[in-house]
């Protein structure tokens, strides 16, 4: 894997990490539980694809 490959997949992973930590802290706060819900499933989605670019590694 290139330099610019390992940056990219760096910067993915800051990025689906952040995501995941924010949908987390979102979905806490949120009285209204359809919208709780829809905030955990993203960030369920965003821990899979946390974990697709760690499965990359």
């Amino acid at each position: 894997m290139t330099n610019k490959e390992l940056l990219y997949i760096e910067d993915a992973l800051g990025h689906e990490s952040f995501m995941k930590t924010c949908s987390m802290n979102a979905s806490k706060q949120i009285k209204d539980v359809n919208l709780s819900t829809y905030m955990g499933e993203l960030e369920k989605k965003h821990t899979d694809l946390l974990n697709k670019f760690l499965n990359i590694l």
